[in-house]
Formats: C-alpha cells, structure tokens, sequence
C-alpha cells in the first residue's frame, strides 16, 4: 500500500507539470513516452521476439504523439509550418506502408513471427498510441491556448479512472453480484454502478470549478452535453478496462508492466482511457461544431 501510495503521489506530480506546461511540447514528449511504454507492454505480454516489430512499433507510438495536430509543437514551431510537414502525406499511407513493413518482417523471420504477432503489434502501435494522441488533440480542438480543450481532457479522464477509483471503492465495501467472474472476479455490479455515481459527481465538480476559473464560462447546453454523456462514456470506460482484463488473461499475465510500483504498467493506468478519450473528443466536435 505504501508503495502505491508513492507512485500515486509521484502521477499526481507529473499530471500537475504537464497541467501547467500544458500549451508547450512538453505534453507531446510525455504522451509520447507512455505511447511507446504502453505499445512496447502489449508487445512484450504477447511474447513478441521479433526486433523489428519491437522496435518499430515504439517508433510509431512516438512518431503519431507529434503529427496529432499542427499546433503540437507550438510555440516552438508555427502551426503554419508544421501544417505543411503534418498534412503532406495522407494518413492512410503511413498506416499501409507500416502495414505492409510489418508483414515483410513476418516474411524476413518466418521461423518466429506469426501472423498473431503482426495483428498484435500494429494494435499495439496504432490504435494504443492513436488513443494517446487524443490528449494533445483535446488540447487543441478549440484552437491554441484555449481552455475548453483542457477541460475535456480531465473529463475524459474522470469518466475512465474516476470512475475506476469509484467502482473499486463501492465494490470493496458492497459488492456482491459479480459482473463478469470469467474475466475480472473482483468487479461487482455495485462497484460499477457506484463508479458511475462517483465518475459523474467528480465530473459535475470539474464543470463547476471550471465555470468559476476558467476565462469563460461553459452555456447550459454545452454543459448538460457534457453530463448527459458522461454515464455512458463512463461505461464504455468499464468496457475498455473488461479488454484489457480479457487481454491479459489471454497472455497469462498479472499486469501489462511494472513502470509505476504497485499499479503495475502503462496500460494497466490507462487502458479504460483508451476508450474514453477517443469517445470524449468526438463529443468536443460535436458540442463545437
């Protein structure tokens, strides 16, 4: 426990650097590192051997972390310019090529590498570091140095590790009713709905905190948006965190790592958000646009 306690202490010291360098690149380089820590936990649970698939993968995790907008690097480098760098290849064709490179190091190696180990490392390379990058987006969907963006980002996490904390919490002290005994045996239906309770509580005293700091106010739909939606992001968080349970267990394994003490890895942190931050920046565009 007292380690645990260290390394929540230690997360909380590191959120609150990024929260305050936040409109730098300093947040690019720190999701950038958990994007590769988090591929490279997949890869190395699925016992992948394959040097290039290892590597590259955590290339890639680094590489989407900078092309996330064209404001990533501000104010270091103009959005005019990275613009030009970000949208001169289309998307599609990074991801084909990688595709594609993956499959020819199946071919190179042969002996050891299975089709299962290509599919599993370009999840590990795509999607995980593609989920990651929502954090940079969220931080410029409404334009550089905005605070909406800010806000989202805390929201998306609230939906996924408060609700997480809630349901761990509610669950110890009243949980009885397993929800899924074959893939999580500690997770009650009474943790998961006091974790939406909690996620949704915690998620109304970030709106009001915002509402009395930020510059500008958020209008009333715009916050009865972000309420009605939050229950079912928060279960889609539930469901992110059910896969990664699901993925272990097919691995064999306890925790994806063992980069924060007592938490176990990257991924073991953050995979219900992997679920949540894509969802809640779809909800951003929508309340934008």
């Amino acid at each position: 426990m007292k380690q645990r306690v260290i390394t929540a202490f230690s997360l909380l010291g590191l959120l609150f650097l990024v929260v305050w360098q936040i409109n730098t690149p300093l947040i690019v380089v720190v999701v950038s590192f958990f994007a590769a820590v988090a591929a490279l936990e997949i890869m190395q649970c699925a016992k992948i051997t394959n040097r290039f698939l290892l590597i590259a993968g955590c290339a890639v995790a680094v590489f989407v972390q900078f092309f996330a907008t064209n404001t990533a690097l501000e104010p270091f480098v103009s959005a005019e310019y990275w613009d030009g760098v970000v949208n001169y290849v289309p998307l599609t064709v990074y991801v084909g090529a990688l595709i594609m490179a993956y499959f020819i190091a199946m071919l190179a190696d042969y002996a050891h590498t299975k089709f299962e180990d290509v599919a599993i490392a370009i999840v590990a390379s795509v999607f995980v570091p593609y989920a990651f990058s929502m954090l940079i987006k969220l931080r410029d969907i409404a334009g550089y140095k905005t605070q909406f963006g800010t806000l989202l980002i805390f929201y998306g996490f609230i939906c996924a590790m408060g609700t997480d904390m809630g349901a761990q919490l509610i669950g110890m002290k009243f949980g009885k009713r397993k929800m899924s005994p074959n893939i999580s045996p500690k997770k009650s239906w009474e943790g998961a709905i006091g974790g939406i309770v909690v996620g949704f509580a915690l998620n109304v005293v970030a709106i009001v905190l915002y509402n009395c700091f930020a510059g500008k106010a958020l209008d009333n739909k715009t916050m009865a948006i972000l309420l009605i939606a939050s229950p079912f992001i928060q279960v889609l968080s539930m469901m992110g965190d059910l896969s990664a349970s699901v993925l272990k267990r097919n691995f064999d394994v306890k925790d994806f790592g063992k980069i924060f003490p007592g938490h176990g890895g990257v991924m073991d942190r953050f995979d219900s958000s992997m679920f949540t931050l894509p969802v809640t920046y779809a909800l951003g565009l929508f309340i934008l646009n």
